[in-house]
């Protein structure tokens, strides 16, 4: 299927009637597996909301979240053959969301754009204030850090969800949330504090 074919604009009126609430069962996935248009677009139907709604907090910009959000649908349905039904369909699908939206931003050099209104916030988090890094410093140190912890530290630190909010949107429980917090600050500052020694 491709992006031309996809459910644009689900969040109005007529989009919002056509979701089906529910989580997205083994039966839908062994359809779209099968690529049957029908299942494909109900995949979508059921979780673009979470999907858009993700890839809007990461880009902040309407009509790039939906491009996001295109080819995240993409990646999805090129990856379930190698999707394990034992994961939580949710956590795999923020996870193709975030990589796809942090793709994006790199493609378009706006990577430093999250960290512009938060770097305050984010360097407080790891550092003490008297040494507080600047937003390219703190740009190639999150560069640095692997995706789940990254996510999570910017939808922290930088866009100010709580634990629990967090955990919503990636589909994650929130005590996994906080290990993926303390871990993302802890490499962090270790990164940041290499830097420091490279000045020296």
């Amino acid at each position: 299927m491709s992006p031309r074919h996809l459910p644009r604009n689900l969040g109005d009126e007529d989009g919002v009637q056509a979701v089906v609430d529910g989580g997205v069962t083994k039966e839908l996935l062994a359809r779209c597996r099968r690529n049957d248009p029908r299942a494909l677009e109900e995949l979508v139907r059921r979780t673009h909301r979470r999907v858009y709604g993700l890839a809007y907090r990461l880009v902040r910009d309407p009509h790039e979240a939906e491009d996001v959000a295109q080819e995240a649908y993409l990646r999805m349905f090129q990856g379930l053959g190698g999707f394990r039904e034992e994961a939580r369909f949710e956590t795999w699908m923020h996870r193709i969301v975030t990589n796809t939206a942090f793709n994006h931003l790199r493609r378009r050099g706006r990577f430093g754009e999250l960290l512009e209104d938060g770097a305050l916030d984010v360097a407080t988090a790891v550092r003490s204030e008297s040494s507080f890094a600047d937003r390219d410093e703190l740009e190639r140190a999150m560069e640095r850090l692997p995706a789940g912890q990254r996510i999570v530290l910017v939808l922290k630190d930088v866009y100010g969800l709580s634990c629990r909010e967090i955990g919503h949107e990636l589909g994650i429980e929130e005590g996994a949330v906080k290990v993926r917090l303390h871990r993302a600050r802890r490499r962090l500052r270790e990164v940041l504090t290499e830097g420091d020694g490279d000045e020296v």
